[in-house]
């Protein structure tokens, strides 16, 4: 008899939606199923019709979009062609992970099952909705959810009466299986390794550029509390080429000191290599990774192991310890019912998996290295807004990084994997080679060269629209209006002369907003007030385009804007970032910049729908754009 096959498949950004979907995989195994776990747009679509049983996991990102690997599926399954029976065969159930602070909770969720019901599939069971903002996280849903889920699928597919439901102690097989050379082979060096990619192709997360580091610079002064770097990359003959709104992503690595604590804590050689074999059919290796590879090269630029670990690390650590004391506390960890525990242990100090091993030892020396990439996530590329035009600066990138380090109860700093390591390299030692690739931004500007734009960016938030300043004023558009704010004029002022010199040139319409250097506070949303009647002329009657970015939480720009005149009042009471928490962003850019189209209404809306001139009902293009950071990050 064969084994009952489930699929479970999954759109996620930052990597919650993966990890439930690996959960989903375990406790299928366990219960002697057969299961595939993959990304949505990796799975062949058109194949669904044959699919008696599929688990879907979607985050919602943004403005209620789906993640990035599900897009292309998303396009497909919203065809208005597709017959209505085209999944009648097929049993399936939805979880969705959201933030109910939120306007669109879980809108990805919500519109896939109905899209499922209308193609003719049937719900096994009511969708579940995880709910970041909840105590104990989306657990607190997931949880009861999936024992009722495991109900109806049994009730489908029983386990064979001589073989029995695997207990949870008992670990799985590992995924991989690590292969050690006796002999260390001939390795290509990471040049030789993204080199070996077609020249015609653009760079790319499997094929990156490795970019020159030209210059590293802190543009915050002395006295002023964090570290901002303005960092520039020369990408000539990269095949790079970017627009304003653009977005670079950098591939960042564990420093030398953790990679060596990690493998001394597991006794590792970190001179070792292995080669990567799947246990199983069908699963793929990581592209990522060189065959072979060394474990230097695993731990210091693969394994994401200052990242805080999920529910699923302790679990399977849980299983892989042979101490009697570890094992009973990573158990109390990893059950339903220690989760307020574990969330004061972990989440809230923002603990790494280093740090855990460490608290962990006499576990952390029984890990089987099989286990690896089971147990650590691999380290996810951070994305940061363009700083620079080509226009203006010729196979030049720039950007500009604030350095995340901020204190917990614990001891250590918490401090952001990507910002951190791009802090600490020092052009002017030797040659620098950072690994990045362009990926294009939803951010549009006007092409008519009369229409004005109003561009509001706070602190780090300025930086994508530097680069739309510099493209503008290069192709003859000078009607730039922007409002900057920061704390002192002497410690954050970014950029001060090249806006002076815009400013001298007719090109810009500088507003500036200094909070700290007065006893009453001034915020940006001070400035549109006290300019609210020329804001209004703008937008109302010359057809202005309004963005804006900037932190998204702490941040004065949080706090209500003010009522322009001539708006309707509905005024919005904080703006709102994406559901699943996008750690990738770096830390310049934390609020979703909102981009107003032409003739719209300002950011004011509750709906944040911009709206036709002349129309208080019609409803413009949707807000494109979206670009935040969390400022507690310890994954930047």
């Amino acid at each position: 008899m064969p084994t009952p096959r489930l699929l479970v498949l999954f759109g996620s950004q930052t990597g919650t939606a993966q990890d439930v979907s690996e959960r989903l995989g375990r406790e299928a195994r366990r219960r002697r199923l057969g299961c595939l776990v993959q990304a949505l747009d990796s799975y062949p679509v058109v194949n669904l019709i044959n699919e008696p049983l599929v688990i879907f996991v979607c985050a919602t990102t943004g403005q209620g979009d789906p993640p990035d690997n599900m897009k292309n599926f998303w396009r497909f399954i919203f065809r208005k062609n597709l017959p209505s029976t085209s999944l009648c065969q097929m049993d399936f159930a939805v979880l969705g992970l959201g933030d109910s602070s939120y306007a669109k909770f879980n809108f990805v969720a919500k519109k896939l099952h109905r899209r499922l019901l209308q193609l003719g599939g049937s719900a096994l069971l009511p969708m579940c909705l995880g709910d970041d903002q909840h105590e104990l996280g989306p657990d607190a849903a997931i949880d009861p959810w999936l024992h009722d889920l495991w109900k109806k699928v049994l009730d489908l597919h029983p386990v064979p009466l001589d073989l029995g439901i695997i207990p949870t102690g008992i670990p799985l097989p590992s995924k991989f299986t690590l292969q050690f050379l006796e002999e260390a082979p001939v390795t290509h060096s990471e040049e030789q390794h993204v080199a070996r990619m077609d020249p015609q192709d653009p760079p790319s997360e499997l094929h990156p550029f490795l970019a020159p580091m030209v210059s590293n610079q802190r543009v915050t002064g002395p006295l002023h509390f964090q570290d901002v770097r303005l960092i520039e990359f020369d990408i000539t003959g990269s095949g790079l080429s970017f627009t304003a709104g653009d977005v670079v992503l950098i591939q960042p690595k564990n420093i030398a000191p953790h990679v060596q604590q990690f493998c001394q804590l597991l006794g590792l050689d970190p001179d070792q290599c292995f080669t990567l074999q799947p246990r199983e059919p069908g699963v793929p290796c990581p592209v990522q990774l060189p065959q072979p590879c060394s474990v230097r090269r695993l731990v210091s630029q693969y394994l994401d192991i200052t990242s805080v670990p999920r529910r699923s690390f302790f679990e399977l650590l849980a299983c892989l310890s042979p101490h009697k004391l570890e094992r009973e506390k990573l158990l109390e960890f990893s059950s339903a019912q220690g989760q307020e525990e574990l969330c004061e242990y972990c989440s809230r100090p923002r603990r790494t998996v280093l740090e855990v091993l460490c608290d962990f030892p006499h576990t952390a020396g029984a890990i089987p290295p099989d286990y690896l990439l089971d147990l650590v996530p691999l380290i996810r590329p951070r994305a940061f807004s363009i700083a620079s035009s080509l226009l203006a600066h010729p196979s030049r990138l720039q950007i500009l990084v604030a350095v995340v380090q901020y204190q917990t109860r614990l001891k250590e700093p918490r401090r952001g994997l990507c910002s951190s390591w791009l802090a600490s390299l020092d052009p002017g030692q030797g040659p620098v080679r950072v690994p990045l690739w362009v990926r294009p931004g939803s951010l549009t500007f006007p092409e008519t060269p009369d229409t004005p734009v109003i561009m509001v960016g706070p602190g780090t938030g300025v930086a994508p629209f530097r680069a739309t300043v510099q493209e503008r004023v290069a192709q003859g558009q000078t009607r730039n209006f922007l409002f900057f704010g920061c704390r002192q004029r002497d410690q954050d002022f970014y950029w001060e002369p090249e806006w002076k010199e815009l400013e001298k040139r007719g090109c810009l319409t500088l507003v500036t907003a200094f909070s700290r250097e007065q006893e009453q506070k001034v915020y940006v949303q001070h400035r549109l007030r006290e300019l609210g009647p020329l804001v209004w002329e703008l937008l109302d009657h010359q057809g202005a385009y309004f963005y804006l970015a900037g932190r998204r939480a702490g941040s004065p720009a949080l706090t209500p804007l003010p009522t322009l005149p001539g708006c309707s009042g509905h005024c919005v009471s904080r703006l709102k970032r994406g559901p699943e928490k996008p750690s990738c962003w770096g830390g310049h850019c934390l609020l979703p910049p909102y981009v107003i189209p032409g003739g719209g209404w300002p950011v004011l809306l509750h709906s944040r729908t911009p709206v036709h001139p002349g129309s208080h009902t019609q409803p413009g293009p949707p807000l494109p754009y979206y670009h935040p950071t969390p400022p507690h990050s310890t994954q930047l």
